[in-house]
């Protein structure tokens, strides 16, 4: 990794990730006069706001079936989706930094489910060799 790279990811026992859920039909809030017209999907502009805000890592997961609170169950299907389907985008940062986030787009996150892990990694054994047990 270059300098660079490494300064952007944060240690591995600080990493925590921030899943929001929310229906592939979701729109950003319109910020220019053309978004007026069609604003864009929730789930690209989140991507882009997550790069800008140089969170370590996003992804966007596919749903292949679920559904969302109060929703029903919906199925995906490659030439048709519903637009109540649930989308899935993880990021992965330090909390804090998941945490700005979450506070910098708040009012556009008013329909989105936010569930955030913080990761747990058994880091004092090498790569490989099974984690030691817990004891009761």
């Amino acid at each position: 990794m270059t300098a660079r790279t490494e300064a952007a990811v944060p240690a591995i026992a600080a990493m925590a990730a921030l899943r929001l859920y929310f229906p592939s039909g979701a729109r950003a809030q319109a910020t220019r006069l053309w978004h007026r017209l069609s604003a864009p999907a929730l789930a690209r502009h989140l991507l882009q706001a997550a790069r800008q805000a140089r969170i370590a890592q996003a992804m966007l997961h596919p749903i292949s079936a679920g559904y969302l609170p109060g929703g029903r169950l919906s199925h995906s299907h490659p030439e048709l989706t519903d637009m109540r389907h649930p989308q899935c985008l993880e990021l992965l940062d330090t909390e804090q930094r998941l945490r700005d986030f979450l506070h910098e787009h708040a009012p556009e996150l008013h329909k989105v489910h936010a569930v955030l892990f913080l990761c747990e990694l058994p880091l004092g054994h090498p790569r490989g060799a099974p984690a030691p047990e817990a004891r009761p």
